[in-house]
């Protein structure tokens, strides 16, 4: 059966706000902080529907995500039904490089987009979510109701905002590590450019209003929770480099198994050295690893940065690359620093094997941000300044970082599940996991860039930087995102937690 792409997006139920976040920050030790945020309402289109749309020609497309909505897939229905997913991505990506091509049309007839971009996706959408419902039907499964309405995608006009411009509230925030989105104080007006394009080297973003100067950003960091007693408080870091050999590849094996380009994408691979779309837990098992502890065969993996100077790289031409309107020239982190902490309110169980964890949604831009887990922010404000939705334009001498705080709750039964979220969750605001869930060693990750310094002139950004994503989210930073699966040999994953446990700092 055809495959094709897939990252998991936001699920489609309404989320409530609650939680405090939790980083490595720093090369000296853990700094907590809370990230503002808004909890939003669930919606089939991007965040701009809550706002007041602009008129001008639709800028991207929007669809409901149906994977959030299959948590309770049979086992033996899920690769097939991984694969249709997949194939909505697919879809997606191709109706929006006929939205990105047929501007013309678009401006000479009002009806273009409905008539020949989204009708017709309407239609081949309904045949893949018809072809989910009979595999899960087959497999015995339940399938949930409402998978039809599903469907329909929506446009987003080029003028449309895209956040909650102005909630600065610093108590309002969603689980442990992760932003559920707001706009950042300190300029732009959520993601509208200046001219109401898309702006980019391909011309599928970024917009000079998705930066901001980082001075001008006021604090938006809290202390960390407080610890208990029984707090594990130890951290346990892990050197596996940087990527200078250029380990990369654009599939995704935990959403997208055996889909050649499962994440229209590329990324950046450190740990283990056999990760692509046709891995299996045997072949994690012979990867080798570029971690120093080769007992370390986990895969670590993140989307590549890139600078749009005006240069092209070596995937320029090719799917997920150039061709996906991810352009520019590639660039590789300074440092990549990934350390597993504690819990604040007691002790943490090992990891299990072939634990597979997703953090962050690559399709936030249009799902809104229930499951962004975005932060940017530059050496020597990471303990003040947390960006979600802008990127940041760092002072001279400070370089941008990207970081990121897992998922810390696990379900105690399942290393996946059908939608790649519900096994694992994060703790809420004083540290504690969900009834049912177990803490376990939070893996936290920050990685470091010299980045070319953008400059904005005229509403237009120059030099700039943006995240590798799928070509109809517009390279937003709010879809950055990052992907482990744990494998460990010579019971490494019991060291972790009893390093964790018992306060140690180890290497």
């Amino acid at each position: 059966m055809g495959r094709n792409t897939r990252k998991r997006r936001t699920p489609l139920a309404a989320k409530a706000a609650a939680a405090s976040a939790a980083l490595a920050l720093g090369g000296g030790g853990l700094v907590w902080a809370n990230f503002h945020a808004s909890a939003h309402e669930a919606h089939d289109g991007a965040w701009g529907d809550r706002t007041t749309r602009a008129a001008g020609q639709v800028a991207t497309i929007s669809c409901p995500d149906v994977g959030q909505r299959l948590s309770d897939v049979p086992g033996r229905a899920r690769p097939e039904v991984d694969g249709e997913l997949a194939t909505l991505d697919r879809q997606i990506t191709d109706a929006y490089e006929r939205l990105a091509t047929t501007r013309d049309a678009q401006a000479r007839d009002a009806s273009f987009v409905q008539n020949s971009v989204l009708g017709p996706l309407k239609d081949r959408r309904q045949a893949v979510v018809d072809r989910i419902e009979l595999e899960i039907g087959r497999a015995g499964g339940t399938v949930p109701a409402g998978l039809d309405a599903l469907t329909a995608c929506t446009g987003t006009p080029s003028g449309a905002g895209t956040t909650d411009a102005g909630s600065t509230d610093p108590g309002n925030t969603d689980n442990g590590g992760r932003a559920e989105g707001g706009s950042q104080d300190g300029g732009g007006d959520g993601q509208q450019g200046g001219d109401g394009g898309q702006g980019g080297q391909a011309g599928n973003g970024p917009a000079a209003a998705d930066f901001v100067d980082i001075t001008t950003v006021r604090p938006n960091v809290e202390p960390r929770p407080r610890r208990t007693r029984n707090a594990s408080t130890g951290t346990f870091t892990t050197r596996c480099g940087v990527n200078a050999g250029h380990n990369h590849n654009t599939d995704n094996v935990i959403v997208a198994p055996g889909v050649t380009n499962g994440a229209h994408h590329l990324h950046d691979y450190v740990g283990n050295q056999k990760v692509n779309a046709f891995s299996s837990n045997d072949t994690f098992l012979q990867g080798g690893t570029s971690c120093r502890n080769s007992n370390d065969l986990s895969a670590y993996y993140w989307p590549v940065l890139r600078v749009q100077d005006g240069t092209r790289d070596f995937d320029q031409d090719a799917d997920g690359g150039g061709k996906e309107g991810n352009a520019g020239r590639i660039l590789v982190a300074r440092q990549a620093e990934i350390t597993y902490v504690g819990s604040p309110t007691g002790k943490v169980v090992a990891m299990p094997q072939f634990l597979r964890i997703i953090t962050g949604d690559a399709k936030a831009f249009t799902n809104g941000p229930a499951n962004a887990n975005a932060h940017w922010s530059c050496t020597g404000f990471e303990n003040k300044v947390q960006l979600t939705d802008k990127y940041p334009i760092c002072p001279e001498g400070s370089d941008v970082v990207r970081s990121f705080a897992f998922q810390s709750c696990w379900d105690g039964r399942n290393t996946d599940s059908a939608n790649h979220r519900t096994h694992v969750a994060f703790a809420d605001g004083r540290g504690r996991c969900p009834a049912g869930f177990k803490a376990i060693p939070q893996l936290t990750m920050r990685l470091v860039y010299d980045v070319p310094r953008p400059e904005i002139e005229g509403g237009q950004v120059k030099n700039a930087y943006a995240v590798d994503g799928f070509p109809e989210q517009l390279h937003k930073p709010v879809t950055d995102h990052d992907d482990f699966i744990a494998v460990t040999k010579g019971d490494l994953a019991r060291t972790i937690a009893d390093c964790v446990n018992q306060g140690r700092r180890c290497r």
